[in-house]
């Protein structure tokens, strides 16, 4: 009999649905990566969520495995899965959820509300001055995939003029004011008002955004990061701050997750840390749209069809689809 690993938190109705389409499998179900031991992994032919990578070189029955995450970074490097294992990740499913993550710390970071909640804690009735307008400003996105995508047309739709960079050239979508590759970042980024950073982990994007970039960013200027953190160099994001090269920052992720409690980051002037928490399981609609993709892709191959996100173990990106 077939296995059937799903360590995405599936509820009741989701277990039904996902059985429906596996039928005579036998599923084991985990809440979480980590509940999945070694046997789970080494016996099963199907995995629907993420599971230790380093469990995977030893799963020889492996045919598909279906990531609940967008980033596939750990999952494409050689020696990791069995040779011939399709793989796919879940872009589609956070999309609006962190997109409202995004908009609601830019207004946070916009409005000085990290001030204001210092000035709380020590009793301090104090007018920290001028702030500035989402509508009119210039915001560039890093990334338009699905969260980098939606984020942008939300972000244009309350009236900033939105620039978006993307790996490959591609017909720009009518909610950018313009749309380029990596090789214009560094003009871009002197330029705007709001950086927000949604790019997976790959060799191009480490330490992307490092001191002597985020340097040329406007003094009045905020970055916001949910892609990953090895995006932005921890040392270089705590000097810029600290310096006031820039007015404001806020992570979801950061170089050494959990965050180490010396890090200097906790200390660090108007930054707002989230412990990676913008998409996870922590709206329904999430884990719905989530469980729906695994689905259709787990019929897809089993019926020979082409997979939604499949990845490219080359890029770590979604394959592209002519």
């Amino acid at each position: 009999m077939k296995e059937v690993l799903v360590t995405i938190p599936v509820q009741e109705e989701h277990r039904g649905y996902l059985e429906a389409i596996g039928a005579d499998m036998h599923f084991t179900y985990v809440n979480r990566k980590e509940a999945a031991t070694r046997e789970m992994v080494r016996n099963a032919d199907y995995i629907l969520g993420n599971v230790k990578t380093e469990y995977l070189p030893q799963a020889q029955n492996l045919k598909f495995l279906q990531l609940d995450s967008a980033g596939a970074n750990e999952y494409v490097r050689p020696g990791v899965l069995p040779e011939g294992v399709k793989l796919c990740n879940a872009t589609g499913a956070y999309g609006v959820t962190i997109a409202e993550y995004l908009i609601s710390v830019v207004f946070a970071l916009k409005k000085k509300l990290p001030m204001y909640e210092e000035n709380r804690k020590k009793h301090s009735w104090h007018d920290e001055g001028i702030v500035t307008n989402i509508t009119g400003s210039k915001t560039l996105v890093l990334g338009l995939g699905d969260i980098g995508g939606t984020f942008a047309r939300k972000m244009s739709a309350l009236g900033s003029k939105v620039i978006g960079v993307r790996r490959n050239p591609a017909e720009k979508p009518e909610y950018l004011e313009g749309l380029y590759q990596m090789d214009a970042l560094e003009e871009l980024i002197s330029d705007a008002d709001i950086v927000v950073c949604t790019l997976p982990e790959t060799a191009e994007t480490y330490h992307l955004l490092d001191e002597r970039k985020l340097r040329l960013m406007k003094p009045s200027a905020v970055l916001v990061n949910i892609g990953r953190g090895s995006l932005i160099p921890t040392k270089d994001l705590v000097r810029v701050l600290k310096e006031g090269v820039i007015a404001g920052a806020a992570i979801d992720v950061a170089e050494q997750e959990p965050l180490p409690e010396d890090s200097p980051l906790w200390e660090t002037p108007n930054l707002i840390i989230t412990p990676h928490v913008s998409g996870n399981y922590h709206t329904q609609d999430i884990l719905d749209k989530a469980v729906k993709i695994a689905g259709e892709n787990f019929r897809a191959f089993l019926e020979g069809k082409p997979l939604r996100n499949e990845v490219d173990f080359a890029t770590g990106y979604r394959k592209r689809v002519c």
